[in-house]
């Protein structure tokens, strides 16, 4: 007998609300897309041939052991009740670290920490908001991984994946999120500029630095191996980021609709000023520069998607067409930069246009956009507001969390990767640098043509 047959009717929680509920499982079913296969595909596109193969599993990897360390311990360090350790410095940083998959957990509902929330109750399951944040957790090191491509020991992603997201994601989410310092202090990150992009920019930074150069062959012969593969890739991540901002003000309602409005807005104009600075400075547009446009316009509306208008979108994206792209070309070039071998620009389309947009929230934010996810000293809920609307603390606010993340972010990568190397070598060795693939997986993905590579061993190494 079927269960069915017996109750043809299972009624739904009274909190709960299908619209919203579907909402958020599709909105973060988007995210996730982003990482797996929306950066996988990119990233084996854009590497060199004999790496095609070892950048996917790394991301592969990333998305898997995060929604472990997520569910075991992570979700309440960023989500939970805050941490208390001698006289409360932790309350400010950290949730309390737990296990979060008991049935209460998964079919009870959803909350946003009271210290950052000025709305009503969400309506949809805990587990919803659960696997809804994983996505976000888990894209932010697969990020990073762009700047250390080529050269990392898989044994050591394998160890500081983990490690980082534990100790500096879970941070970065709590204090801008989850009802820490930076949230009671009315920081605004609408959907991860700085937790996620500002983050993975510096900590990729570090992480290129501490883990050390390519070969030099490579570093002077990257081509891209599939650029029809990495725009296929590029256009999941664009799409994909309508979960990204769509599913932010967890509700399916006006505001998330203007997100997503704001964020193809921001992200059009970012990818057409970065073609048409190509033509200028090259002669001829730049597919792989119009990919780097398209991801910081991405990424520069994200913490500013509900909060600002379609102008201020416009104006968002004509500074990550600008800015990004000034670091990237000018600054990046100079020797003092060149010295770290930051193998996608992961600082400059990811970090540099994080910070562009948070701080432009502290610009454009509009009032009449959203009541933001925030209570002031007395209980009351307080509007997203920026400087041209009247409201200029909200700038230096946000200089300040920035700040925050680029230190505590750069100063915990060092140690965490410090410390890894005591246990494992950072670089892969000689023979995986030479062979990439081959070497590591024990296999070449893309097998020599044998027409066009006929001049070759069906095992060499382009």
């Amino acid at each position: 007998m079927f269960l069915a047959d017996v109750n043809p009717y299972i009624p739904a929680p009274p909190y709960l609300n299908s619209g919203d509920t579907a909402w958020q499982l599709t909105a973060a079913t988007f995210v996730g897309m982003q990482s797996i296969p929306g950066l996988a595909i990119l990233y084996a596109g854009l590497v060199k041939k004999k790496w095609a193969l070892n950048s996917a599993v790394m991301c592969f990897y990333a998305f898997s052991i995060v929604l472990l360390c997520w569910v075991l311990w992570g979700y309440n360090m960023g989500f939970g009740a805050p941490a208390i350790l001698g006289p409360g410095i932790l309350q400010a940083l950290v949730g309390i670290p737990h296990f979060a998959l008991s049935p209460d957990a998964l079919i009870g509902q959803g909350t946003i920490p009271l210290a950052a929330s000025g709305m009503p109750p969400i309506r949809f399951p805990a587990a919803a908001m659960m696997y809804f944040q994983f996505v976000f957790a888990a894209i932010t090191p697969i990020l990073i991984a762009g700047s250390v491509f080529a050269r990392m020991n898989f044994k050591a992603w394998m160890i500081f994946v983990p490690a980082w997201s534990s100790l500096v994601y879970t941070v970065g989410a709590f204090s801008l999120w989850g009802g820490g310092w930076l949230s009671q202090m009315g920081a605004l990150d609408y959907s991860g500029g700085y937790v996620i992009h500002l983050a993975a920019g510096v900590s990729g930074f570090v992480a290129a630095a501490v883990v050390g150069p390519r070969l030099l062959e490579d570093r002077h012969d990257f081509e891209p191996n599939n650029l029809i593969m990495a725009l296929a890739g590029a256009g999941i991540l664009w799409l994909g980021w309508n979960g990204f901002n769509g599913g932010d003000p967890y509700f399916a309602n006006a505001d998330a609709a203007a997100a997503v409005l704001n964020t193809n807005l921001t992200t059009a104009t970012a990818l057409l000023c970065w073609l048409i600075l190509d033509m200028f400075s090259t002669g001829k547009p730049n597919a792989v520069s119009m990919i780097n446009g398209m991801i910081a316009g991405l990424v520069a509306i994200t913490p500013a998607a509900g909060f600002v208008d379609g102008g201020g979108a416009i104006a968002i994206g004509l500074a990550a067409g600008i800015i990004p792209w000034f670091t990237l070309n000018k600054i990046g070039t100079m020797a003092f930069m060149k010295r770290v071998d930051d193998t996608f620009s992961v600082l400059h389309t990811h970090g540099v246009a994080g910070l562009v947009g948070g701080l432009c929230v502290g610009l454009f934010a509009n009032p009449n956009m959203i009541e933001y996810l925030t209570t002031d000293k007395k209980g009351s809920p307080v509007s997203a507001q920026g400087l041209f609307f009247g409201n200029p603390k909200q700038l230096l606010i946000q200089a300040i969390a920035a700040a925050f993340i680029i230190v505590y972010d750069a100063i915990a990568t060092f140690i965490i990767l410090k410390l890894i190397a005591l246990i494992v070598p950072l670089r892969a060795s000689q023979p995986e640098m030479e062979d990439g693939d081959l070497a590591i997986h024990g296999i070449d993905p893309i097998p020599p043509h044998p027409v066009l590579d006929s001049t070759r061993p069906a095992t060499s190494v382009p």
